[in-house]
């Protein structure tokens, strides 16, 4: 039997865009914003802290004393207003690594993290947390290595900035890319080089190429991509799955099961990331229920 630390899983905890959306219009994807857990080499490493961490969070609970490491792509109000609602952050005993990038002038993602549970703002402020939080300054390109893991950076092109991940293990790698915008003349090196012969490639589609380029719609420069511009750097980089995530809070149900359809036809291993699903890399996707994984 295999353990957690020959084995290399992704759970998907939140994987709506902008601001959470609940309801029965999203009840099969869901509309918690984003929170990716990846259990790999013995280690728990945690993508963004949208409010899917929260769900995520009291999961752990049955697990204590937990430990974690924490990795934000950048601190834009959908990917960090689920950190406050973390209950195993404010147990003794738990201990979390998180990780961020410097934005301009010096301002960390510690400090923004304690500005953002600073009065007015939040009641409680982040010094009552009682676990253990050791934080970590990234730059683009850095490293960090946790046994036999390696997590690499990459910058990404969003207003104020975001960092993109990739997971290497044993011959395996998952790259977590969200949020960016494509370049219109060309791919963009840094989301390739992440990418580059994934296993599972974690990509910003927000939109669809209709959505983006109507003259109407106005979301050209707002740092967010297509389905269809993530079939161009999956193909390109040679990528077996294309999870796409980071669903726009106005496509719900029926909308996402056209983009599945339309995008599998495109590139046959793709799939929408849906709350729940489980990934085992290397082997197949499960699909978990929502009434014993999300309450």
């Amino acid at each position: 039997m295999s353990t957690l630390e020959d084995r290399f899983t992704i759970h998907f905890w939140g994987v709506r865009g902008s601001i959470a959306c609940p309801g029965a219009a999203t009840v099969r994807y869901g509309g918690n914003t984003p929170c990716v857990e990846m259990l790999v080499g013995g280690y728990r490493l945690i993508f963004d802290a949208g409010t899917g961490i929260h769900v995520l969070g009291q999961s752990l609970l049955s697990h204590l004393p937990v430990s974690g490491h924490l990795f934000f792509s950048h601190s834009h109000w959908d990917h960090i207003q689920g950190f406050p609602f973390f209950s195993p952050a404010f147990m003794e005993g738990n201990e979390f690594d998180i990780y961020g990038g410097v934005i301009p002038h010096g301002v960390t993602i510690e400090h923004r993290l304690h500005d953002q549970m600073n009065q007015p703002n939040f009641p409680v402020p982040l010094q009552v947390m009682g676990a253990n939080l050791r934080f970590h300054n990234l730059d683009y390109n850095d490293e960090v290595k946790l046994g036999d893991v390696t997590i690499a950076t990459g910058a990404l092109n969003h207003p104020g900035g975001a960092m993109g991940y990739r997971v290497s293990w044993q011959d395996y790698a998952v790259a977590y890319i969200t949020d960016t915008e494509h370049f219109p003349d060309k791919l963009d090196r840094n989301v390739l080089a992440l990418a580059e012969r994934a296993d599972v490639l974690i990509y910003d589609a927000t939109y669809t190429d209709e959505e983006y380029y109507h003259p109407q719609s106005n979301k050209i420069g707002w740092g967010h991509s297509t389905w269809q511009e993530g079939v161009k750097i999956a193909e390109a980089a040679r990528v077996k799955k294309l999870v796409i995530f980071h669903h726009d809070p106005s496509h719900d149900d029926r909308f996402m099961d056209a983009i599945e359809l339309q995008s599998q036809q495109t590139f046959a291993g793709s799939i929408v990331a849906r709350e729940g699903m489980e990934i085992l890399v290397g082997e197949q996707v499960s699909i978990a229920t929502r009434s014993s994984d999300l309450g």
